[in-house]
Order: C-alpha cells, then sequence, then structure tokens
C-alpha cells in the first residue's frame, strides 16, 4: 500500500494540493483532487533535477 503525504505548501489557497509518496527507489507525485489519475515517478536524482529547475524559475509559464 502506497502512503501519501501532503506537501506542507499545499495548506489555505484553492485547493491545489500535491501528494508525494517515496520509496528507496523513486518518489510518486500525484494531484490530491484526483487520486486515481495520473501519477508522475522520478528517481530521486530526476525529482531534485526538478525542484532547481522550479526554483530556478527555469519552468514558468509567463
Amino acid at each position: 500500500m502506497i502512503q501519501w503525504r501532503k506537501s506542507s505548501h499545499s495548506q489555505g489557497g484553492q485547493g491545489e494540493c500535491v501528494e508525494v509518496s517515496t520509496n528507496t527507489v523513486d518518489t510518486l507525485i500525484r494531484d490530491s483532487k484526483n487520486p486515481d489519475g495520473p501519477r508522475l515517478s522520478l528517481s530521486h536524482t530526476g525529482l531534485t533535477a526538478l525542484l532547481h529547475q522550479i526554483k530556478a524559475g527555469d519552468l514558468d509559464l509567463s
């Protein structure tokens, strides 16, 4: 059974919540409003790279 944890940054707002589940191999990410929907699976290295890009603003759509 997968144990999901809601991001501490997801409190309040418009219900835009992200949940994560980690194990020794990868990290799963899903939208808490759609728990049966698609999931993103990233290696720990891939997650680190994604977070770095987000923090650097490399993925901003504006």
